[in-house]
C-alpha cells in the first residue's frame, strides 16, 4: 500500500512526526532501510534500497561472489519499497517524533521480491486464505538481561538489579526476581503500549536473568510485524538502564536457552470456527493433518527457526530443549505440544524456533508444514504421555552445516518457497558459516594452548 493513503499522511500529521524511519527485514531479522524527513517520505511514497542488502549476512558481508551475481542483477540494482500503512509505529525512545514503517519489496515490474522475508510470509499465508483457511499464532519470546560489556571474550553476566545484587540461581516464575529489574520492564510496557504492541504477560524464566514475553493471539502477519518492533524495542529499553537484552539461542553456557514459542491454530474464513476441533470437540482431522505436516517438514525447514551456529548449541542435550519432532497433550519435552485448552481455542505450540530466528521466517516455516500436512492429509505419530527428550525416532539435525543440507535437498520447501529463495537463504548461512570457522574461540585458548 502507498503513502499516498489518506490515513497514514493523516496518522502522521497527527502525531507531530518528523522523522520516518524506513525499514525492511534482511534475512537474519535486522532492520536495514533509510531515516527520511516526514515531508519527503510523503512525497516519494517509498524508498529504493540495494537488492544486496537482502543477501547480508549478520556480520554485514555479502555471500560469494558467483553466487551473489547468480541469484541478483549483475548491475547492483535497487528494489522498490512501498510503506504498508499497516505496519507503522512510533518510537518511543527517540528525541525527535520519529516512526518506523515496514515495508514491501517489490521488483521493477511489481513483482514480490523472492528474497524478503516479509513476502515469504504472504506467499504462505496465500495459500492458507485459496482453501478458505485463516491462521491464528501466538508467539512467546524468551530472552537474557545482561550487564554490559564491550569484551567479546568475557562470559556474560546476569545485571545488578535494584537490590544492588546479581542474581544468583534459577528463579522460574519469581515474581520478586522479575522485579528486581522493574524500572525497565515499566519503560518497556510503556513503550509497547505506545507503539500498540499486543503483549500480555511477564514471565521470569528459567535461566538466571532469563524472562519471556508473551504475544496475545493474532494475525500471523500483523504479529510478525510486532515481534520484529519488540526485539529491537526490549534492546532499547534495556539499553536505557545501561543493561543488554539478548535475544540469542544461547548466550550463556550452562543456562537454558531461548525460544520462541509458536502457538498457532487455524480458522474457517466463512464460519470463524477453529478447524482443529470437530463438532464433538475433539481433535480432528485437520488438527491431526496439521500435527503431522509439522512433524515430516519442520526438518527440512529448520534453518528457517534455527538459523545460526548459535542456535545449535540450544539442542545440546541437558538443556530444557526439545530436540524432536514428538508430540503431545501438555508435554513440554516434545517439540510439538497441544496445550490444555476449550476446543474452540485448541492449538499446536511449536516449540523448536529458537528467540533468535527471523520472526516472519520462523513464523511461515511452521505454518508451511502444517499446511503440507493438511492438504496432503497426513497423519501424525501416536502423542507421548512421558518424557521425550531421549527418545532417538524423530530427531533433527544437531548442527547448522547438516541442517542447511536437509533444506537443500528439499524439493518441497522449493516447490513453495522458490529456489530463489532457498538458494540465497541458504548462501548466507553457509558465509556466516564460514566466517565463524574462522574465529579462535576462547575453548581452543584455554584448553589447546599449553597442552598440546
Amino acid at each position: 500500500m502507498d503513502s499516498d493513503k489518506p490515513g497514514i499522511k493523516d496518522w502522521l500529521k497527527n502525531e507531530a512526526i518528523t522523522e520516518v524511519e524506513c525499514v525492511v527485514s534482511d534475512l537474519t531479522g535486522i532492520a536495514r532501510g533509510k531515516i527520511s524527513p516526514v515531508d519527503k517520505f510523503i512525497a516519494e511514497g517509498g524508498m529504493r534500497l540495494p537488492e544486496s542488502v537482502l543477501l547480508q549476512t549478520v556480520t554485514g558481508d555479502y555471500v560469494e561472489d558467483e553466487l551473489y551475481y547468480s541469484l541478483l542483477h549483475p548491475a547492483d540494482i535497487d528494489f522498490i519499497c512501498k510503506p504498508d500503512p499497516s505496519a507503522a509505529f512510533l518510537i518511543p525512545w527517540t528525541e525527535e517524533k520519529t516512526a518506523l514503517v515496514i515495508h514491501d519489496t517489490f521488483d521493477r515490474q511489481g513483482r514480490p521480491i523472492e528474497l524478503s522475508p516479509r513476502n515469504v510470509l504472504k506467499k504462505v499465508l496465500d495459500l492458507y486464505r485459496e482453501k478458505g483457511w485463516k491462521p491464528v499464532v501466538a508467539p512467546e519470546m524468551e530472552f537474557y538481561l545482561t550487564a554490559r560489556t564491550a569484551d567479546p571474550d568475557q562470559p556474560l553476566q546476569a545485571p545488578i538489579g535494584r537490590s544492588g545484587r546479581r542474581e544468583s540461581g534459577r528463579q522460574s516464575f519469581s515474581i520478586d526476581a522479575a522485579n528486581e529489574y522493574d524500572p525497565l520492564f515499566e519503560d518497556m510496557y510503556d513503550w509497547c503500549e505506545a507503539q500498540g504492541l499486543d503483549i500480555d504477560t511477564l514471565i521470569h524464566e528459567e535461566g538466571t536473568a532469563q524472562m519471556e514475553i508473551n504475544f496475545l493471539h493474532g494475525d500471523p502477519l500483523h504479529i510478525a510485524d510486532q515481534v520484529f518492533v519488540f526485539k529491537r524495542t526490549m534492546r532499547e529499553a534495556a539499553l536505557k538502564h545501561n543493561v543488554i537484552a539478548t535475544f540469542m539461542a544461547k548466550p550463556v553456557t550452562n543456562e537454558p536457552g531461548s525460544a520462541m514459542h509458536i502457538h498457532q491454530s487455524i480458522l474457517d474464513i466463512e464460519t470463524g470456527r477453529n478447524v482443529f476441533s470437530a463438532e464433538g470437540g475433539q481433535r480432528s482431522d485437520l488438527f491431526l493433518a496439521h500435527v503431522a505436516g509439522l512433524q515430516t517438514y519442520l526438518p527440512e525447514l529448520i534453518p528457517l527457526l534455527a538459523p545460526n551456529v548459535n542456535s545449535f548449541r540450544r539442542f545440546l542435550p541437558d538443556t530444557s530443549a526439545p530436540v524432536n519432532v514428538e508430540w503431545g497433550a501438555e508435554n513440554r519435552t516434545c517439540g510439538l505440544r497441544e496445550p490444555e485448552s476449550s476446543p474452540e481455542n485448541r492449538r499446536i505450540e511449536n516449540r523448536l524456533a529458537g528467540a533468535d530466528a527471523n520472526v516472519y521466517l520462523a513464523v511461515a516455516a511452521s505454518l508451511l508444514a502444517g499446511y503440507l500436512g493438511m492438504i496432503e492429509n497426513l497423519r501424525p505419530t501416536p502423542p507421548i504421555d512421558g518424557r521425550a527428550y531421549d527418545r532417538d525416532n524423530l530427531r533433527l539435525p544437531v548442527t547448522l552445516e547438516a541442517a542447511v543440507e536437509q533444506m537443500d535437498e528439499s524439493q518441497r520447501v522449493r516447490e513453495y518457497l522458490g529456489d530463489l529463495f532457498v538458494d540465497g537463504y541458504i548462501a548466507t548461512r553457509k558465509a556466516e558459516m564460514e566466517n565463524f570457522k574462522r574465529v579462535i574461540s576462547s575453548w581452543e585458548r584455554e584448553f589447546l594452548l599449553l597442552a598440546v
